[in-house]
């Protein structure tokens, strides 16, 4: 036989040996010795994690533990002895993330960081590093702009100029009245396009997720944006990218009850969009990244839509919100001028030829 086998056989059989007779130092130095001549002894590790989990060391064993459980992840042959440690192994981690994470808050409450006031970054990395949210990144489908900050949703204290046009939300919502009147049915948000794949999309051509547009790649419809004066006045404060065939882009968005407009991401992180709650019954919702907030009557919800996100309709109406793009407010007026020629050059190239 190998005599290193020999030797890492001995050790390990003297370290269960102290364990059974419940004496942690010896025990505790066959282990180091054996992990000391190979750091992947899947028994050495789950026994260390035992003992240390024994002895009340709860970090210390959950490193074991887990650097056990990853080697069965990633396919490292069990023994049958060992199979109850994985059971044993998981049922601890539970139990010391468990009394990990009632510490941690009872220091924050002492502290007042437990509440609604502590600042929402702060209770977004608390939230990751107890496993509550997964960390989500953006991921445009068209065109990524370097260096901005990944956050889904943006506060609306931070945009100086939205106070006004929450102010004329009751007359945006008249006008919507009498829009409906006048209107059947709302196109389909989701059309698709001659010369062009159709989209893979659940709502593709359904008027669930309905739109009605005052403007649309750059261009104003008139016949929708006469008939609503201040909702366009209001969203002349906003400052709406102008590029030539692309934006602005403002419109009505529609979602019919029971309605579900699954995970997606935007094409481009250099916009930020804004919603304004206009028609609202309970059980709506809008999740962004790791975050979901529910719209509130009265406020606007901005977001980043270069992150996987997704909205639905729970209730039994209709759902109504006036939807417009933004420039995020960390590009200056120099990158958006800069940006702008890029975006207009990308419309210019291999314009659909007319036959």
């Amino acid at each position: 036989m190998n005599p290193d086998t020999d030797t890492r056989d001995s050790l390990l059989g003297e370290a269960v040996s102290a364990l059974r007779s419940g004496n942690d130092a010896i025990a505790e130095a066959a282990l180091q010795k054996l992990l000391a001549a190979d750091k992947r002894h899947l028994a050495a590790l789950f026994l260390m994690g035992e003992l240390k989990a024994r002895v009340d060391d709860d970090r210390a064993a959950n490193g074991f533990y887990r650097a056990a459980l990853n080697m069965v992840s990633a396919g490292a042959a069990v023994s049958d002895d060992l199979r109850p440690k994985i059971k044993q192994a998981e049922e601890f981690l539970a139990g010391a993330h468990g009394r990990f994470e009632a510490f941690l808050f009872r220091k924050l409450d002492e502290s007042g960081l437990a509440g609604n006031d502590t600042p929402i970054p702060v209770r977004h990395a608390i939230d990751l590093l107890m496993g509550r949210k997964e960390i989500f990144y953006q991921k445009p489908s068209v065109f990524y702009y370097p260096g901005m900050p990944q956050r889904e949703f943006y506060e609306r204290s931070e945009f100086p100029w939205l106070a006004e046009m929450e102010a004329a939300i009751p007359d945006m919502q008249e006008e919507l009245r009498d829009v409906i009147a006048r209107t059947q049915e709302f196109k389909p948000y989701v059309q698709g396009q001659p010369n062009r794949p159709r989209p893979n999309n659940p709502l593709l051509d359904d008027p669930s997720w309905g739109a009605h547009y005052f403007w649309k790649d750059g261009v104003e419809i008139t016949q929708n944006s006469v008939h609503c004066p201040k909702t366009m006045a209001a969203l002349a404060a906003a400052p709406i990218p102008v590029i030539q065939e692309r934006s602005p882009m403002a419109l009505y968005s529609v979602l019919e009850p029971g309605t579900h407009i699954a995970p997606h991401y935007g094409m481009l992180n250099t916009r930020l969009i804004c919603h304004i709650p206009l028609i609202l019954p309970s059980d709506c919702a809008l999740r962004v990244g790791g975050e979901t907030r529910p719209w509130k009557a009265g406020e606007a919800l901005i977001f980043d839509d270069s992150f996987e996100h997704e909205a639905w309709n729970r209730s039994d109406q209709r759902r109504v919100i006036l939807l417009f793009e933004i420039w995020r407010p960390e590009i200056s007026a120099e990158e958006r001028q800069a940006l702008t020629t890029i975006f207009e050059s990308i419309n210019e190239y291999q314009k659909p030829v007319e036959i």
